[in-house]
Formats: structure tokens, C-alpha cells, sequence
């Protein structure tokens, strides 16, 4: 089904993996096109309840995009490929109804670091790396690395890293609020999987108007607490809502349903 991406369902858990090690699993049209569908599959298949987004091998997740395309863009071209990149993959990532989280495993740079922070929360390897180097091509991000790395890590640390084309170590990440928890490499998708299983036990209608609110916080079209209000109204009526405050009341565990 696909060439330049692995998937996998297991407990409902759906693992993406961009699989062209020998290119630093490095973004191009076709890996663009092929993570788009399988986020389609995220939405729509009713089996996979969250879902991870990691790279093949142990150098890295996505070392930057494929410079090759470049080469014959003008300026139409270039918006064209940013704002389709953005509709086909980071934004529907952010928005998705579903938690999806990046395992970052080494390099996450120019797109990879974009790819990653479009995520819902990350967990890098103890060699992971980050960074944002367009500017050493006379470019800057185009999937959304400006507007997201400010948000995440604040706008002194996002235009420094922006500007100087500088990587940060994963213990930096951390400590810029960048990603959740570093770990041993060979912990990494154990770590997050077990995350996953845990937030697969909660209302799953509850969890994705939770990322909803969430996301309105930097949504400039939306009032981020009339958002969370509307939503908090919307979980009275779902039978989830009295599934868990029943369970809670019976002193038992809850069994959601998503409805």
C-alpha cells in the first residue's frame, strides 16, 4: 500500500513510521502524499484510537525535506508547496480528533522538526537533535516551524534557533519545553505506547474536544474558552459522560464507548 511509510495497529495504538533510512527518512512528495493518507486512516478507521509518528532506524526521524525538489520552484511554486504540505499533513496532524504523538529518534530538522511539532506532544530519543537550518539555504520553514516553535518554546528561543540554523540536544529540548520525556533509545516507543494506552482508556469524545480546545488557544478565528465552554455543554449528552460519572460514583472502572 505504501513505499515510503510502515504502519502498523496494535491495541489501537497506529504507528507510523517513515521508512527511508538511507535518506535520513528525509520528506518528499512522496512521503508527503503517502503520511497524508495514513492520517486520513487515523480520522476515519474506527479501530485505531491514537497513533504514533517515528522514523526508521536509529539516526533519524526526519532529517529535513528532500533539497532536490527545490531546485526548479519560483515563488507560486514555493507557496504552492508549503500550503499544500500544510493541508495535506501538518495541519491535518495538529487538528486530528485522535492523539497523535512523535517519537523523535534522532534527527528532527527543517520539515522533521516541523513534523514533529505538529504533533500533539512529543518524546525524543537521548540522541535526538532539533532544529530549524533553512536559513542556511536562504529560506525559512515552510510547514509551519515558525509559527509552532514560537508557541512551544517561546519567541526569544524560537528566533534564535531560526536565525542561527543551531540544533539543540534533546537534554535542551526538555528544558525548552519542546518535547515531554527523553529517553534510552531503545525505550523510546515502549514509553510511548504506554502513554497511548493510557489516554486510549479515557472518552475518546472527551479527548479529542480536548485537543480541540486546546488548539484554539493559537486559532486567532476562535474564542479558546467559548470553545471549551461549547464543547464542556456537548459532553452532557454523550453517553460516555454518564458511563464514567456512574463508573466514578459505583466505584468502578468506566467502559467508554465514543458515544
Amino acid at each position: 500500500m505504501y513505499t515510503t511509510i510502515i504502519t502498523n495497529l496494535e491495541n489501537g495504538i497506529f504507528t507510523i513510521t517513515i521508512n527511508r533510512p538511507d535518506k535520513l527518512n528525509a520528506l518528499n512528495k512522496t512521503v508527503i502524499e503517502e503520511l497524508s493518507k495514513a492520517i486520513d486512516e487515523v480520522y476515519n478507521n474506527t479501530k485505531i484510537q491514537s497513533a504514533i509518528i517515528t522514523g526508521a532506524g536509529t539516526k533519524a526521524f526526519v532529517a529535513g525535506a528532500d533539497i532536490t525538489e527545490f531546485l526548479t520552484l519560483d515563488v507560486d511554486g514555493g507557496k504552492s508547496l508549503a500550503q499544500k504540505g500544510q493541508e495535506l499533513v501538518f495541519t491535518k496532524i495538529e487538528n486530528a480528533p485522535k492523539p497523535i504523538i512523535a517519537a523523535v529518534n534522532g534527527f528532527a530538522l527543517g520539515g522533521g522538526c516541523e513534523l514533529a511539532m505538529a504533533c500533539h506532544f512529543r518524546l525524543c530519543s537521548d540522541n535526538a537533535k532539533f532544529g530549524q537550518p533553512e536559513v542556511n539555504l536562504g529560506l525559512i520553514p515552510g510547514y509551519g516551524g515558525t509559527q509552532r516553535l514560537t508557541q512551544l518554546i517561546g519567541k526569544g528561543r524560537a528566533i534564535e534557533m531560526l536565525l542561527s540554523a543551531n540544533m539543540i540536544d534533546a537534554p535542551t529540548a526538555m528544558q525548552y519545553g519542546l518535547v515531554n520525556y527523553v529517553v534510552p533509545a531503545d525505550e523510546l516507543l515502549n514509553k510511548t505506547t504506554s502513554i497511548l494506552a493510557l489516554i486510549n482508556t479515557k472518552a475518546p469524545l472527551a479527548v479529542r474536544a480536548c485537543i480541540k480546545a486546546a488548539n484554539a488557544v493559537f486559532d486567532e478565528t476562535k474564542n479558546g474558552f467559548q470553545t471549551e465552554i461549547d464543547a464542556f455543554g456537548h459532553c452532557f449528552v454523550t453517553e460516555d459522560m454518564r458511563e464514567g460519572t456512574s463508573a466514578f460514583l459505583e466505584k468502578r472502572k468506566p467502559v467508554f464507548k465514543g458515544k
